[in-house]
């Protein structure tokens, strides 16, 4: 008599599944999803109604970015996605769940990664919502061209960086565990590098904080006049944030494979 055998470990397909599974059935993270959209689009149009440009338009005054100004949502919204994209790491540590979500997905590193494409998926379709309606606000505020290559560089570049602040605080929070610490964390990268730059009075080393700062080489990506005189090139400035990302999901990757659940 043949004993049976054990079922095998469930795939990537499964492990996506369960993660959709999770997060929609939260009420927290559509809230929160919904949450990017509305604080984005409402902070634009403020931003674009409170700019004071000339008779001729804002895209008329060297001085002013209508691009720029028509995505200043961004800056607010980023914080909810890294709330968002943290609570879906440890809010199961702070429940226990953890341990039934590795038991029946023994593949750690399968688990965070679907974990990371599920936050990158929600955050993606809310960034798109959230900055078609910042555009469409500086369109009729501001008269914002969208028909303008580095406009749209910009928008879909916003895009781009509210997915990888999600990666930044996902990986963040598989690293530390913990919601409050995971957040506090990735916001004070985000806010409290600026207020350093600001402290530092050496020309030289206030261009290199600003080149290497998370959110001011990030937000590079929504420059649309005066590039040359920018610390750090839009897509250079996205790839920096890119590598912030990256080493926060390998840093969690390595904790959850080599640490207790």
């Amino acid at each position: 008599m043949s004993l049976p055998r054990p079922a095998p470990p469930a795939g990537a397909r499964a492990a996506l599944h369960a993660e959709w599974t999770k997060l929609r059935t939260e009420p927290g993270p559509a809230g929160l999803a919904l949450a990017v959209i509305a604080a984005t689009v409402a902070l634009s149009a403020a931003a674009a109604a409170a700019a004071r440009c000339p008779a001729a338009g804002c895209a008329a005054d060297p001085a002013a970015d209508p691009a720029k100004i028509s995505l200043t949502g961004v800056v607010l919204s980023q914080a909810v996605v890294a709330v968002l994209a943290a609570l879906v790491v440890s809010g199961e540590y702070s429940t226990g769940m953890i341990r039934v979500t590795l038991t029946a997905m023994p593949r750690r590193g399968t688990v965070l990664a679907a974990k990371a494409a599920v936050v990158t998926g929600v955050v993606l379709t809310a960034g798109v919502l959230a900055v078609l309606g910042s555009v469409l606000a500086g369109r009729l505020i501001l008269s914002l061209s969208l028909a303008d290559g580095p406009v749209l560089r910009a928008a879909a570049g916003s895009v781009l960086y509210l997915a990888l602040i999600g990666l930044l605080s996902l990986g963040t929070a598989a690293a530390v565990r913990d919601s409050a610490a995971a957040i506090g964390v990735v916001l004070g990268l985000l806010y409290l590098f600026p207020i350093a730059t600001a402290a530092v009075s050496d020309p030289h080393w206030h261009r290199l904080v600003e080149q290497v700062a998370p959110m001011s080489a990030g937000l590079a990506i929504q420059a649309t006049t005066g590039l040359r005189s920018l610390p750090i090139g839009p897509w250079t400035g996205l790839g920096v944030l890119a590598a912030w990302a990256f080493a926060a999901v390998l840093a969690g990757g390595l904790r959850l494979a080599f640490g207790d659940a």
